[in-house]
């Protein structure tokens, strides 16, 4: 009966475990070690002695129903508002207020947002091309000064109100500093 804490054992494999223990115990062995053995507590055999054959009532075990669940018809409206042709370019961020707008209140936003993913539809919406990410060009050094490379540096200092920014520059074939400022900084 082994496994993680909080498993459901269906009916049969409690009744067939009740059932062991019991054998065993008026053998003459221990309730804990029969317990230990199908890898159970102690106090889920006593819950799972219930008189009359009452079932057990934890919510956790009864699967639960969402009151507020979109029906179908539902998703299908947003999904056709979403295609409609006013609608098919805009995002849901944009489709929601629009709505709202205009007096109607099909869903909210995430709503949207999670029905359309369910459907695959939440893609690049818009008539242009989506935003291409380019990876920076990476360079090596092979030698020194062929690549360098800079930063900017904000370090306070002992009067209050006073900063200085440090710029350097550094070489990156033997990480050596090529250049470097320093500016005061005077916060008012």
């Amino acid at each position: 009966m082994g496994g993680k804490r909080g498993r459901l054992v269906t009916e049969s494999g409690r009744t067939s475990a009740l059932t062991f223990i019991q054998e065993a115990v008026n053998s003459g062995a221990r309730r804990c070690k029969c317990c230990a053995m199908l890898d159970i507590s102690l106090r889920t055999l006593q819950r799972w002695k219930k008189p009359d054959g009452e079932s057990d009532s934890r919510v956790s075990c009864l699967r639960k129903t969402i009151k507020s669940k979109l029906t179908i018809e539902e998703k299908d409206m947003i999904l056709d508002i979403a295609n409609s042709a006013e609608f098919r370019d805009l995002s849901p961020c944009k489709i929601v207020p629009l709505l709202a707008d205009e007096g109607r209140y099909i869903a909210s936003e995430s709503t949207f947002y999670r029905v359309l993913k369910n459907e695959k539809q939440l893609t690049h919406r818009h008539k242009s091309s989506p935003q291409k990410h380019h990876k920076p060009d990476a360079f090596t050094a092979i030698t020194p000064n062929q690549v360098w490379s800079w930063d900017i540096t904000y370090l306070p200092s002992q009067i209050k109100g006073q900063y200085f920014y440090l710029y350097l520059i550094m070489d990156i074939f033997s990480r050596k500093i090529v250049g470097w400022s320093l500016a005061l900084k005077r916060v008012c």
